[in-house]
């Protein structure tokens, strides 16, 4: 595989470095809205906190996150929110989310993101003399509800409260001038842990049709992100999630036609144009370069070492052999001992040191006297020699059998290789006799036999690609074979010590096992199926008009290669900068395509067109026309190139070809929502569908009132 060129710097993205928060402005100066009943507005969402007065024009903005986190200097807690965590490096592992996916759970963390928007409102009251719009989830859990309206209550104290969808208010936002007349749309609101669907008619929402798919841009994030570790699973930098998020927003979008896209991209030439690089921070190793003298002295230094080395293995040998010398003496001397002491008393004392009988410490002595006598002669740097005349009557004898059985064996090869052009020409003839009578039947039966040939090669190609991961079941065979190797328990060791036959290799399989065991060294049959392989296909190439060079082993093999490289490119070794780069091809699309088939991601559940298809089939046709004229598009993620189209596309095969098909993206997907709760408080009808305090004490705080903004998912209180 050849190496990626290098890529033009303009098409490199750099990953951005995070910066440090600035100081937030001081609080809002409370005294316009002191003793008055502005409400103010809540967008609570799951990554961004939106709040303010509902006579601003801006909301305020942050990370809904907080951490409590203990000052290492002055050992002062602190309370931190959003993008102040970012300021301390430890403030991050102790980060607590209100929301745990789509659902509202961590009360105290939300409690402490309030505690933080109304001191940015300037409110310097121990009450909250406000009534409060906030946003809740589509189909959110009444215990949910039940326990932020206890907090709003019992904690603040505020007048009243009511609760709002934010789909449904960014879309009141986008048709406020012709509210609610003539207001019907399909609202598509896509959160960071969902994406809902709710059909509008004449204003209000459909809520007993609406669905709630789960899948968000988190999701999307971390899929994206399990993309890449899979793709890079060697990668020298962590990939943070924050990272991949920013990755999605700016690289990912949808395709109008997935599968065609990826029939398209299998062209490697348009993978590459297609594929965006992104580059990670890395650093250039420091090769310390050393001066002349400085080697000279490394070089000194290390003879003297050797020297040193030599010097103590020497002294090492001559201690070793001034031991074995007075072992030989006490031995010597226990053995001239014998006829000097008892019998009894002898054996006892050679028992005691070590020696069942007299053969064991003849057979020591002897053992010494020969371990000293080479030791001699090698310290002394003698050579054992032999008698040179009758050393070169062996070679010669050596070499008249040599070259006998040289000479007969090349007679046998001859006699082999007539035999085998006899048997091939044969072959040949019987073959061409056999494709002049039927050409397609001879070339299906050498198609088939090279689809054999190369089945066995790509699955000798699988094994060892398996092998190579030590945690694939191919690896873990492979040892297991070999700890069977070296606990052979076929002979029993006491078998073993006394000299008991080994039947390894009595059956031709036994020998199988090193071809198995060992993965570096190609094995003769692998050798002999590519040299039969080239051989058929020579054969099509040459007789066969339907078989091309595409069709052979090695022009498969090559644009597999062509593709692979082009799908992830494979940098030299030493190339830090290239190795620290991420590839995005088919992941920009495949990670978007995940709304629309959410199982790409691992979540059941039914994706967008489906949805949409199962809630138009609960309408007559005409409110079915009313809905797809305006679809409305809202939330951040709905901000991904291709949205539309892909929807167009999605729809239109399911539609009536006169119906049409209208696409609308809000004018700030981000923001609409709260722009559209804060119009919408500056109405009178606000107070009717605010649940007040005296309500909250009678009926509960799982209780809501029915309107057109809100969940009717639980229980009403009556109007």
């Amino acid at each position: 595989m050849s190496l990626p060129a290098a890529p033009d710097d303009q098409s490199i993205t750099r990953i951005p470095i995070p910066q440090l928060p600035v100081i937030p402005p001081s609080p809002h100066n409370y005294d316009p809205y002191r003793a008055t009943d502005v409400p103010i507005v809540i967008d609570n969402g799951s990554s961004t906190l939106r709040w303010g007065w509902a006579s601003s024009l801006l909301p305020y903005t942050g990370p809904n996150v907080i951490a409590k986190y203990k000052e290492r200097r002055t050992n002062k807690p602190l309370l931190l929110f959003g993008e102040g965590i970012d300021a301390e490096s430890g403030a991050r592992g102790q980060a607590k989310y209100p929301w745990e996916g789509d659902v509202l759970l961590n009360f105290d963390a939300f409690e402490n993101a309030l505690d933080y928007a109304f001191l940015r409102l300037g409110i310097d009251t121990p009450t909250v003399a406000h009534p409060v719009l906030m946003t809740e989830r589509l189909c959110t859990p009444l215990h949910s509800r039940a326990l932020t309206s206890e907090l709003m209550f019992e904690l603040y104290s505020v007048p009243s409260l009511a609760y709002c969808i934010d789909g449904v208010m960014s879309f009141y936002h986008n048709n406020n001038d012709s509210y609610p007349a003539s207001s019907d749309g399909l609202v598509l609101s896509f959160n960071t842990a969902s994406t809902s669907v709710i059909p509008m008619l004449e204003g209000k929402g459909i809520l007993s049709q609406s669905k709630r798919i789960p899948l968000g841009a988190s999701q999307a994030s971390e899929y994206l992100l399990k993309l890449i570790q899979l793709k890079y699973p060697n990668f020298p930098t962590r990939v943070t999630p924050m990272q991949t998020n920013w990755m999605l927003h700016n690289f990912c979008e949808f395709a109008t036609d997935y599968t065609s896209l990826l029939r398209e991209l299998k062209d490697p030439l348009k993978m590459r144009s297609a594929e965006r690089i992104i580059q990670f921070p890395f650093a250039l190793p420091v090769q310390e370069e050393k001066s002349e003298e400085e080697l000279a002295r490394i070089a000194e230094k290390r003879k003297e070492q050797g020297r040193k080395l030599q010097e103590l293995a020497a002294k090492s040998r001559m201690e070793k052999l001034v031991r074995k010398e007075q072992d030989l003496q006490y031995l010597v001397n226990l053995r001239e001992g014998k006829g000097t002491e008892n019998k009894r008393e002898w054996m006892h004392k050679l028992q005691s040191e070590g020696f069942d009988d007299e053969a064991g410490l003849d057979a020591m002595v002897k053992k010494l006297e020969a371990d000293l006598k080479k030791a001699r002669k090698k310290e002394a740097g003698e050579a054992i020699l032999k008698n040179r005349r009758s050393l070169q009557q062996l070679k010669e004898k050596k070499k008249q059998k040599l070259l006998k059985a040289g000479w007969e064996a090349r007679a046998r090869a001859r006699k082999e290789k007539e035999r085998e052009r006899e048997e091939r020409e044969q072959q040949e003839k019987k073959e061409e006799e056999e494709r002049e009578t039927d050409l397609g039947g001879w070339a299906r039966k050498l198609r088939q036999e090279q689809e054999s040939l190369m089945s066995r090669i790509k699955e000798r190609a699988r094994r060892k690609a398996a092998l190579s991961d030590r945690k694939s079941a191919a690896a873990q065979a492979r040892m297991k074979s070999i700890a069977n190797l070296a606990a052979d328990d076929r002979v029993p060791k006491k078998k073993r010590k006394g000299g008991g036959e080994d039947t390894f290799g009595a059956d031709d399989a036994d020998w199988a096992i090193y071809r198995k065991i060992n993965t570096a060294v190609e094995s003769s049959d692998e050798e002999e199926d590519i040299n039969q392989l080239q051989l058929v296909e020579q054969k099509l190439l040459q007789h066969d008009p339907t078989f091309t060079l595409q069709n052979t082993l090695a022009s498969l093999n090559s644009q597999r290669s062509a593709l692979l490289s082009a799908f992830k490119p494979r940098y030299e070794e030493g190339d830090v900068e290239g190795n620290t780069r991420i590839h995005l091809n088919t992941e920009r699309w495949r990670v978007c395509e995940a709304y629309f088939s959410p199982g790409m991601a691992g979540v059941d559940s039914a994706g967008i067109g489906e949805v949409i298809q199962n809630i138009l089939s609960e309408f007559t046709f005409a409110e079915r026309g009313r809905l797809v004229n305006n679809i409305f598009l809202t939330g951040s993620p709905s901000q991904f190139p291709n949205l539309s189209d892909r929807l167009q596309a999605t729809l239109r095969p399911i539609l009536p070809p006169e119906m049409p098909i209208n696409i609308v993206r809000a004018a700030d997907p981000s923001l609409d929502a709260w722009k559209g709760m804060a119009a919408f408080s500056a109405k009178p009808e606000l107070k009717q569908v605010s649940v007040t305090r005296e309500e909250y004490e009678e009926y509960g705080g799982e209780r809501i009132k029915k309107w057109w903004g809100g969940n009717w998912n639980g229980g009403f209180i009556p109007s």
